[in-house]
């Protein structure tokens, strides 16, 4: 392949910004494409890099040597995106995300203009000058995993537990945008364990996949998992990740209570009334829905993952289609106990926990803490909820 790359100045020794093939403004964004044949990999095929960057003035792609007089450089963007893929001769384009890895420009074979020597430190060196000639490297498209945790908006825990959803978050987790299971991905009640080319095992299980980005992946774990270290694997057309170790627990209780579900007084925990409009909150606390403090007899709706397992058991990956329950819960709502009605996991979804709940004969207060424990052991959330009278 071939980059073209122009000098910038003396300050800026062994830097040259990068124009990459040919590009097009459409009105908002440029759009520039180099592309050519490959060999070596299967049956060889089609690469192509894209690269996209707001507006219509000169690159922000750069090439950045060390030392200045290396003809060994990396390709750094300060704002767009850049993406390479490769098609095979048999196949569907596959498309990558975050590029690691480094280009080697050849000095011997290229032609330079306005420059004393042909070498990329010596372009960075020259302003406005100008090299063009054969490039090759090697980009690193593995996944890459930098963290795991429990649904975030259900605590967000360091520790994951069978069954339960996680998180995963690092880079090339996926070779699509963005893509969220949908009905055709199930095969009958069952969950899939891939979508969009990425899979997930926990253990050498796979997991059941909801969700997957190029920077984060999300999957229920499968059941029957070992309390203890496991190891997470992130597969992609890129190849498998390294190994993350991960911690297991028998169970990771968490209660729903989002980001969006905090304000001033702390973090309210998700509860619903009867009418499955109406959320337990301050009036006036958000006007994007219904809102009300709940009262003590009323009962609420509170929603969790990572509780264990009901009876009858059912399994992850499975659609719950039956009527269940769990055992061992209690809920404390300003110190008092609270009736449990009901605890277990809701049909028609997967791993996800239903909790009715009656209110104590408690004092009014819009911070009253909410808590919990799951066979007498506490959880670990500070949550709160408006009690009124």
């Amino acid at each position: 392949m071939t980059l073209t790359g122009t000098g910038l100045n003396s300050s800026g020794a062994g830097t040259s910004r990068v124009t990459l093939g040919a590009c097009t403004y459409d009105g908002t964004n440029t759009t520039c494409i180099l592309s050519g044949p490959y060999t070596g990999l299967g049956n060889g095929g089609t690469y192509q890099f894209q690269l996209v960057y707001p507006g219509n003035g000169a690159s922000p792609l750069s090439a950045i040597t060390s030392p200045p007089t290396s003809n060994l450089f990396t390709l750094s963007l300060s704002v767009g995106s850049f993406s390479f893929s490769l098609k095979p001769v048999d196949g569907s384009a596959i498309q990558f995300y975050d590029l690691a890895g480094s280009v080697t420009y050849d000095p011997l074979t290229a032609s330079c203009t306005g420059v004393s020597t042909c070498g990329v430190g010596a372009v960075g060196q020259s302003q406005g000058g100008v090299i063009t000639g054969p490039v090759s490297g090697t980009f690193d498209t593995t996944p890459v995993v930098n963290s795991v945790i429990s649904a975030s908006a259900y605590g967000g825990f360091s520790a994951i537990a069978p069954a339960t959803w996680i998180e995963i978050y690092g880079l090339n987790l996926a070779t699509t945008l963005q893509q969220t299971w949908a009905g055709s991905d199930f095969q009958g009640a069952n969950a899939p364990s891939a979508l969009g080319g990425t899979t997930v095992t926990v253990a050498g299980k796979p997991a059941y996949i909801d969700f997957v980005s190029p920077h984060q992946v999300n999957v229920q774990v499968p059941s029957g998992i070992a309390a203890g270290r496991q190891t997470l694997v992130v597969t992609t057309a890129g190849g498998p990740s390294a190994g993350t170790s991960v911690t297991v627990n028998v169970v990771e209780p968490g209660l729903l209570a989002p980001a969006a579900f905090h304000f001033g007084p702390g973090q309210y925990v998700v509860a619903l009334f009867p009418n499955g409009a109406t959320y337990v909150l301050p009036p006036g606390a958000t006007s994007s829905v219904p809102t009300a403090r709940a009262r003590p007899g009323d009962t609420i709706t509170l929603f969790g993952v990572g509780f264990g397992p009901v009876t009858p058991n059912i399994d992850a990956g499975v659609i719950v289609q039956q009527s269940n329950n769990l055992t061992g819960l209690q809920v404390s709502i300003g110190g008092a106990p609270a009736t449990v009605q009901f605890a277990g996991l809701v049909q028609g979804y997967l791993g996800l926990y239903q909790f009715n709940v009656v209110v104590p004969n408690v004092g009014a207060s819009d911070a009253a803490p909410l808590t919990f424990s799951l066979n007498g052991t506490a959880g670990t959330q500070s949550l709160i909820i408006p009690i009124g009278n």
